[in-house]
């Protein structure tokens, strides 16, 4: 199988939203797009930290996936990354309650020996200096690097992370992002000046309004799926990156085309993650159910226009 080698954090959330609140659960971006991944036939491994209250059943549970963990540091005596947020009630919008880094603080990441040859590099929203880390240990160039980032490393670290755009294909961030990062307003314009960056690819996420890709004067736009229930929006995007990464180390194609693919296996597995809070609703997640919501999306996206 092909390998995919996933950077992010692997980390402690505690929710609220307007449907609920739940203690510390399992979180973390790294989470999130293993589990995205696990969906596709490759052969991928977790980058990450944590502490050593981190419970091996959360661990258990990616190996029962065939995600590899031996790149996941576990720091004795260390605690790990917590996240705490509230959603308003359109559930676009949150507040960070408490953010407490702890062993992410000092996170020097190691790529398993077995993994320094991967043939694609899915770079979680972390420091653009541990993104560039990891790809400075790859011990041969990869067919593709996607990037995830945000508006806080463009805020604290901008030199750092137009750095490591030089190097990658494929950006994801958000509409709000993609603006600032651009300094235009329109996307299509902003898609424009962020490849003279360096990606090659950009993909413009717009939430429950679906997300953009655009190479060179090629623009796809993929809807998301119209859902009754949205329980819990956290790892949605990173769950999206999973999907889009994991479909494209499977096939092989890297290619406009295929990304379209892509954008759809992306958005079908992420119109799962917010059915349940945290991660609960992946790990429960069958290939019957995920086979029969792209059904769905291909009814949706489909159809015939007739030309007067």
């Amino acid at each position: 199988m092909n390998k995919l080698l996933i950077v992010g954090t692997v980390a402690f959330d505690a929710i609220e939203t307007p449907f609920g609140k739940t203690d510390k659960i399992l979180g973390g971006a790294g989470t999130f797009i293993g589990l995205s991944a696990s969906h596709f036939s490759v052969n991928s491994a977790i980058v990450s930290i944590v502490g050593d209250d981190f419970p091996q059943e959360y661990l258990d549970l990616l190996i029962e996936r065939n995600i590899d963990i031996s790149g996941i540091e576990i720091v004795k005596g260390g605690k790990t990354f917590f996240w705490s947020g509230k959603y308003h009630n359109d559930l676009n919008s949150r507040d960070t309650l408490i953010t407490e880094l702890n062993v992410l603080a000092d996170f020097k990441p190691v790529v398993p020996a077995n993994f320094t040859n991967s043939d694609v590099v899915m770079l979680g929203n972390l420091h653009p200096l541990v993104q560039s880390s990891v790809l400075n240990q790859m011990t041969k160039a990869p067919k593709l690097v996607v990037l995830d980032t945000m508006n806080f490393w463009m805020d604290c670290a901008l030199p750092e992370l137009l750095d490591v755009m030089k190097r990658v294909d494929v950006i994801t961030i958000n509409d709000e992002e993609a603006r600032q990062l651009s300094g235009e307003y329109s996307l299509v314009k902003a898609a424009a000046k962020i490849q003279t960056m360096g990606p090659k690819y950009v993909v413009i996420k717009k939430g429950e309004h679906g997300a953009l890709l655009f190479h060179k004067a090629d623009v796809f736009f993929a809807p998301a799926l119209p859902l009754e229930e949205v329980f819990d929006p956290t790892g949605a995007g990173d769950t999206f990156a999973g999907g889009f990464a994991g479909f494209i180390t499977q096939s092989e194609n890297i290619s406009f085309n295929n990304m379209k693919n892509a954008i759809i296996h992306g958005s079908n597995l992420a119109s799962f993650c917010v059915e349940k809070f945290g991660t609960q609703r992946m790990v429960s997640l069958t290939k019957e159910e995920v086979n029969e919501r792209l059904k769905q999306f291909k009814s949706l996206t489909q159809f015939d226009i007739e030309l007067q």
